[in-house]
């Protein structure tokens, strides 16, 4: 495309707050907006330090900023949610390097969305191939491996696949909302003896004495980053594997900065938090991010995470719960599956097409995987054909 420039960014704070802005889309969602992701990289979450290195992706027409795809130069893959660990191995028994690599994303956040957002009124489709061509050419250029691009959107998937790169999915677990009016409706599509362990799970909160409530909006406060920083440590810390990814500070600024976007959900008992959630949202989803409990009784999670939460989505008439990665369990509780995708582009030709061949069979082995998830929930399911 004539008269366009190709720059990169070393962080989001080098971006004009109204170019960002002005990128603005229908398919927006709030972990695009410019101050998340400056809150990310100006709290201490995602630096060089901790092995992301703002690279951010732009094509500029003159002073008008007409696309742009948040990256990051990684040396590893902590917090990037599409596990790649096991090419990172391959490679190196291999003798080729796989580190660093340049990955598209929103830190720590395994939710779809725009990986590359362009300004409303230009052609979203040329604008979106021209940007990944020249990332994968800049990324080769700099020495890394490869590119990934993670949690995209079809079109996304597909004008990178046009450019080289293959496609990967995944299965996320959506609660979605019809138009139920209220909690009864949603137990109502259930049968009548899952209903009965539904509401078991549902209620068993109020004979422990538990309380469970949401706090938005001005009900926030930069005080509360203290308590949700426990309620997340509280689960990270249980784990070998767990990851202290989210450093105080970032939830003090979004919740002075972002809180009509956040949201906590509290379980308190004899007066005191023993549990909750810290969650986002937007006029349309509610996105499930951190639980903790610092009590532990039967159900609580499952209250705290879903039913109340599904119960407020019902209430303010949101028409989408993301519940976060993975969850099996979700299936019966009412979440749907849901296909998410990702897109790499490995320079090195014999790891590339290894992976590829990887990224074919595992797609079409979930195909089969989601058709019997579909077929023993009793839901009919579209499934994506395989992309040549």
């Amino acid at each position: 495309m004539p008269n366009l420039t190709f720059r990169i960014h070393d962080g989001v704070a080098s971006i004009p707050e109204a170019q960002w802005n002005a990128l603005r889309d229908d398919a927006w969602t709030p972990f695009q907006e410019r101050e998340w992701m400056l809150a990310l990289e100006e709290t201490g979450c995602a630096t060089p330090q901790r092995g992301w290195t703002p690279m951010h992706m732009a094509l500029w027409r003159g002073g008008e900023l007409l696309a742009l795809a948040p990256a990051y130069a990684r040396v590893d893959s902590q917090g990037e949610f599409v596990f790649d660990h096991a090419w990172a191995n391959a490679a190196v028994q291999n003798n080729i390097r796989y580190y660093p690599k340049l990955t598209l994303s929103v830190p720590f956040t395994p939710c779809t969305g725009r990986r590359v957002m362009v300004r409303p009124g230009e052609d979203r489709e040329a604008l979106t191939r021209a940007l990944f061509r020249a990332t994968f050419e800049a990324a080769e250029a700099a020495g890394l491996s490869s590119v990934h691009a993670l949690f995209v959107t079809d079109d996304e998937a597909a004008a990178a696949e046009a450019e080289g790169a293959c496609v990967r999915h995944g299965i996320q677990f959506h609660w979605e909302n019809p138009g139920y009016r209220a909690y009864d409706d949603y137990l109502g599509r259930f049968t009548s003896r899952r209903r009965k362990n539904l509401r078991k799970e549902t209620d068993a909160h109020v004979d422990q004495g538990i309380t469970i409530r949401t706090r938005r909006g001005a009900e926030l406060a930069p005080d509360d980053a203290a308590l949700v920083h426990r309620i997340y440590v509280s689960t990270v810390d249980k784990f070998v594997w767990g990851r202290r990814y989210i450093t105080p500070a970032f939830f003090e600024r979004v919740l002075t900065t972002f809180r009509d976007h956040v949201e906590l959900v509290e379980a308190t008992r004899d007066g005191q938090v023993i549990a909750g959630a810290f969650n986002v949202a937007s006029a349309t989803h509610l996105y499930g991010r951190y639980w903790g409990c610092f009590e532990e009784h039967p159900f609580l999670h499952f209250a705290v995470c879903y039913y109340h939460s599904i119960e407020e989505c019902i209430r303010r008439g949101v028409k989408v719960f993301e519940g976060g990665a993975g969850g099996e369990h979700k299936l019966s509780r009412g979440f749907v599956p849901v296909v998410t995708r990702s897109v790499h582009r490995v320079f090195h030709p014999g790891l590339g097409r290894a992976i590829k061949r990887y990224v074919d069979s595992e797609r079409e082995s979930l195909a089969s995987e989601l058709s019997g998830i579909a077929e023993e929930a009793g839901m009919k399911l579209w499934t994506p054909p395989a992309r040549g």
